[in-house]
């Protein structure tokens, strides 16, 4: 069975665990960033994030306890108070200025937000046979690079793609770059975290090098991980949709293999593609979903409703314009 096929057979909107898929509404859009830019207020470049609300400026390891400290998620499943977040697209007009584009929510009720998954195996791989080792109390990571901007460099990073949307359930062929096209249904951003941990080390001084892909292979192949890293975790993949379908009309935008899209980053590339992840599953309630190896229910989890998902979130730290039309990107970062 084709993925898209098996998706839509699934339905999209439907819980799974061991391959779990969940929804989450948006927490807050603004310019932080604790991981890599810690106690920086404002942060270089605006973010979207969702999870638990003790999301802050600074949240310095070994001290900020995400469970502890948070009261609510904007997640499906009220045990996750991660963190997840992502640089946010814009829209470049002809004239220079800047227009946000709104995302789109997979999960009927949900206000914007991403999709996330956990998985033991490949997305098409009902059984999730595998082994995975839960992530531990204060693990964090990145994935990509804000400042890439070529193939080559993008290329340090598997699996950070773009899909060009005829529908919601559009999921082939992924592209590396943004794509040079109008898409009918909204682009949606891919974000697979590497999958190998070193088995020692929370984190890292790049937020990086605790983690690492498969020597061979990939995940979905089941390629062993490297010595240096030899414990497997299980994948997190984000999709974001991002409703473009607004910023379709004109023709010259996608003319000579160009498009009007950039990243918050100053990105217009798209190579530039980059996700943070903080930990904060409540005990071992995430070891104990992975370990019942099933596909579609999440017995062991508790889930909210929509609604309390959309009521969960966190104060505006920042204070800047992001709706309007702006003359430039949030921070002033220069479009490369």
């Amino acid at each position: 069975m084709q993925l898209n096929t098996l998706i839509a057979a699934l339905g999209l909107f439907a819980p799974a665990s061991a391959l779990i898929r969940f929804g989450c509404s948006a927490l807050t859009v603004q310019r932080l960033d604790p991981l890599v830019e810690p106690g920086l207020n404002p942060s270089t470049h605006l973010h979207q994030i969702i999870g638990g609300n003790s999301f802050n400026v600074s949240m310095p390891a070994g001290e900020h306890d995400l469970v502890a400290r948070s009261t609510c998620t904007s997640c499906q499943f009220t045990e996750d108070l991660s963190n997840y977040w992502t640089a946010v697209l814009f829209y470049r007009a002809k004239n220079g200025t800047f227009k946000r584009v709104p995302q789109m929510a997979q999960t009927t009720g949900n206000q914007a937000g991403m999709t996330v998954y956990y998985m033991s195996d490949a997305l098409f791989d009902t059984a999730q046979r595998s082994t995975v080792t839960a992530f531990k109390p204060g693990f964090r990571m990145l994935v990509g690079d804000s400042t890439f901007r070529d193939r080559e460099q993008a290329r340090n990073f598997r699996q950070l793609t773009y899909i060009c949307m005829e529908n919601s359930g559009t999921r082939a062929p992924e592209y590396i770059g943004f794509p040079t096209r109008a898409c009918p249904g909204g682009i949606m951003a891919n974000h697979r975290f590497p999958t190998c941990w070193d088995g020692k080390n929370l984190d890292s001084p790049n937020h990086q090098d605790h983690v690492a892909y498969p020597e061979s292979g990939t995940f979905e192949s089941g390629g062993p991980c490297p010595a240096t890293h030899p414990v497997r975790l299980p994948q997190i993949l984000l999709e974001t949709v991002w409703d473009t379908r607004a910023f379709n009309s004109d023709p010259s935008d996608f003319a000579d293999g160009n498009q009007p899209f950039v990243w918050s980053s100053g990105d217009a590339t798209g190579f530039s593609s980059h996700a943070d992840y903080l930990f904060g599953w409540k005990d071992d309630a995430l070891q104990k979903h992975l370990d019942g190896h099933t596909y579609v229910s999440a017995p062991t989890l508790k889930t909210q409703s929509t609604a309390l998902q959309n009521q969960c979130k966190v104060p505006d730290m920042v204070g800047e314009d992001i709706d309007s039309w702006l003359t430039a990107l949030p921070g002033g970062n220069p479009v490369a």
